[in-house]
């Protein structure tokens, strides 16, 4: 869709720095976001940690049964490590799920470069085609984005490209040690009442009332304004009416293209909220503003980051204003947000194939009269000048260039190319193989043909994968690590979604076979098989009282069979009754009710339900929390066993306490352990943030008897405390044997 394109801004913000050591332990922040960070070293190998490590949250996704999908970014020696992101995922409960990373091994590098930042500047300036306006200096990281890391500079550059037209911001990556140039890529992303649009028809817009003048912007959606650029590239106008019906079709009426700009901008808002629950494009509720009328027979439009800009084409006679180049860029956005996928080699073909997918979604959502949903791109702004479309996803061999079979080469490739498998992939998993009414979809080498599941759920799942599995380094195919790859991904998000080895989950691995890309896939069972959930897949209750969830099967394989349910993991003083005790493993459902004792102690407990078959035995998780006795304080006398080089946690929920925590709030805990020098002992508070108690002090004493008083003022009392062991060294043991909390 671009000329050249790349993900907006390389640097990820920062928030609340914390280092972690993979040998020491946590140090001990004070916000929300370094706590989560801290939580981490429980799993230094998974994530590739070094003891030069830092993390950041990034954000946090938590879905309806209560796990948890947190982003964390990476420093390493205090410098930015670029493709050292990675997800920590966490089962309803808390019990840890694994981890979505791109690093391959711990990152072990010199921080002082050979290369001066001159140096690179001079590399950059060679590598600007264009003129230069401003240099905005050169930055010393870690680029890790192959996977390893190597020290580099990224130097930034603003200025104009040689049209004279179009804006840029580029950055150029060097090597620090040897000089070599390492790539580069533009932070603006371009492509080569009523309303009368010139592609979307007679429309419905919304637009604001000034006085007694009518302005194009749009106060249902953030106040995204769209505004005249009079064929310059620097002042931009806001359209206004008198009578609120706005452009009349044709180029010659300047409002027509805002039109389209606007109604594009909209049905872009609207798809990614209502369909996948993401407020707009910035996840904040802001509108997008979009520019129309940019430069003279500009044939270009591009994404800065920040809003839309539209040039008009060639002659100044065709506007790219049509709503799948909208939705495309500005998913770019939402790319950049999520995964930050690298733009370049296969992961910028899944970032292109991204915002190929959700233009076209855009579209079908929008059904707009004059421009129905498809699965080509750019098909109405005619840059070819033959009226063919930029790209096929159901064959993208047809724009001569894109690749619609992975190969080896498909990382070596524009980006706009290697997106191909991606887009073939999709249009396969919605629409399937071979003759459709979109067009005739091949299938790679041997591969079976493939039953589409149709868009609703295609798009869910890619949603999903985006936003809670990809990395900035996924790929493809990538041997070296096979768990980053957009399969392994998609596999995972269609599991979540719709359930193992279900009929989407089937059809995702059969769509990238159809594309040519393999993966080591867990093997779907051949004899009788279900799966188990709960809805609701958590619940609280008061000490005495009780708690209801559905336990519901699905025949995943084979024929049905009788499952009999029984629970395990339940807290001292509770019960578990199912009604019936055994359904049948096709659409079967049961109602789980956990009745506790007033002595039952508060916390959050995972309650793992069990359903046994004759042919296979599975289990799904129930959060079961159960509150604290009214006021301000809770003690948890069970014992937890504290292993070697092992996390251990104990809850307190506190209820009825309608206030914030003390400045002198108590924890009193009593640990049982024959070297209490092994242990880093942590309070976390109901939002995450975590206080230290005591790190690894005391040396070869025994055992913790001993009450910490916590500044804990900024804290809303009610919720769940966790009270968090790690013994960092092994040879000695211990458990804990009570704690108590006194807000």
């Amino acid at each position: 869709m671009r000329k050249i394109l790349a993900t907006a801004g390389v640097a990820v913000t920062a928030v609340a720095f914390v280092a972690v050591s993979a040998t020491s332990g946590a140090a001990a922040p004070d916000t929300a976001a370094a706590s989560r960070a801290a939580s981490v070293g429980a799993n230094a190998a998974d994530i590739r940690s070094s003891a030069s490590d830092g993390y950041a949250v990034d954000r946090v996704r938590k879905d309806a049964n209560g796990a948890t999908h947190t982003k964390y970014t990476r420093t390493y020696q205090g410098l930015r490590v670029y493709g050292g992101d990675f997800v920590v995922h966490t089962k309803a409960g808390g019990a840890y799920a694994g981890v979505s990373n791109g690093l391959l091994a711990p990152i072990s590098v010199a921080t002082t470069p050979k290369v001066t930042a001159a140096k690179a500047l001079e590399t950059a300036k060679a590598n600007f085609a264009g003129t230069i306006t401003s240099e905005r200096g050169s930055e010393l990281f870690v680029d890790a984005s192959t996977g390893q890391g190597r020290l580099a500079w990224e130097t930034t550059l603003h200025g104009w490209l040689a049209d004279g037209q179009t804006p840029s911001k580029l950055h150029v990556i060097t090597d620090a040690q040897t000089g070599a140039l390492i790539g580069s890529f533009d932070e603006i992303e371009t492509v080569t009442g009523t309303g009368n649009g010139i592609y979307t028809g007679n429309v419905s817009i919304d637009t604001t009332l000034s006085g007694s003048t009518y302005q194009l912007i749009d106060p249902v959606r953030g106040n995204g304004r769209t505004c005249d650029m009079n064929n310059g590239t620097s002042t931009c106008t806001t359209f206004t009416d008198a009578d609120n019906a706005w452009g009349t079709g044709a180029n010659s009426n300047r409002q027509s293209a805002g039109v389209d700009a606007h109604f594009g901008a909209a049905k872009t808002f609207d798809y990614f909220k209502n369909v996948h629950g993401r407020n707009g494009i910035f996840g904040n509720g802001a509108g997008v503003p979009s520019r129309v009328h940019y430069g003279n027979a500009y044939v270009n439009a591009f994404w800065d980051g920040a809003q839309m800009t539209y040039g008009d084409g060639s002659g100044n006679s065709r506007p790219l204003v049509s709503i799948d180049v909208a939705g495309h860029e500005m998913s770019h956005g939402v790319t950049e947000a999520l995964a930050g996928l690298v733009y370049s080699g296969e992961s910028g073909g899944l970032n292109e194939a991204t915002s190929d997918i959700f233009g076209n979604m855009v579209e079908f959502y929008a059904a707009a009269p004059s421009d129905p949903g498809d699965y080509q791109v750019g098909e109405k702004i005619n840059i070819n000048g033959n009226g063919t479309p930029l790209r096929y996803m159901y064959n993208p061999t047809l724009d001569g260039s894109s690749h619609g079979c992975w190969s080896t080469s498909t990382n070596s490739v524009d980006v706009h190319y290697s997106s191909g498998p991606g887009n073939h992939f999709f249009f396969n998993l919605a629409e399937g193989t071979g003759a459709t009414s979109y067009g005739t979809s091949p299938v790679c080498g041997s591969a079976p043909a493939v039953t589409g599941i149709g868009r609703a759920k295609a798009e869910k799942i890619w949603y999903r994968a985006l936003d809670v599995y990809f990395t900035s380094s996924t790929r493809y195919v990538l041997t070296s690590n096979p768990a980053n790859t957009a399969r392994a991904y998609t596999l995972r998000a269609a599991t979540d979604l719709y359930g193992t080895c279900s009929v989407e989950y089937k059809t995702v691995q059969a769509a990238w076979t159809a594309v040519n890309v393999a993966g080591s896939d867990t093997a779907c069972p051949t004899g009788n098989d279900f799966s188990l959930a709960a809805s609701p897949a958590s619940g609280s209750v008061n000490p005495g009282s009780s708690v209801t969830s559905t336990i519901g099967a699905t025949l995943t394989n084979g024929s049905a069979q009788t499952v009999s349910l029984s629970a395990s993991g339940l807290p001292s003083g509770a019960t578990a009754s199912f009604s019936p005790t055994s359904i049948s493993s096709n659409g079967g459902s049961s109602t789980l009710t956990i009745a506790t004792s007033a002595s039952t102690p508060s916390g959050t407990y995972a309650v793992t339900v069990t359903g046994t078959g004759a042919s296979s035995t599975r289990t799904t998780t129930y959060s079961l929390t159960v509150n604290g006795a009214p006021g301000c304080s809770g003690t948890n006398p069970t014992d937890v066993t504290i292993p070697d080089l092992t996390t251990v946690t104990s809850t307190i929920t506190i209820a009825g306490c309608a206030r914030n925590a003390s400045s002198t709030s108590a924890v009193a805990v009593n640990i049982i352990h024959t070297y209490k020098g092994d242990l880093v002992v942590d309070l976390v508070a109901p939002d995450g943030s975590v206080y230290n108690l005591h790190n690894r002090s005391g040396g070869s004493a025994d055992n913790i008897n001993q009450t910490y008083t916590v500044n804990l003022s900024t804290e809303a009392a009610n919720g769940t405390w966790t009270l968090r062991v790690r013994d960092a060294a092994s040879a000695d043991t211990g458990r804990i044997d009570t704690w108590s909390l006194t807000l």
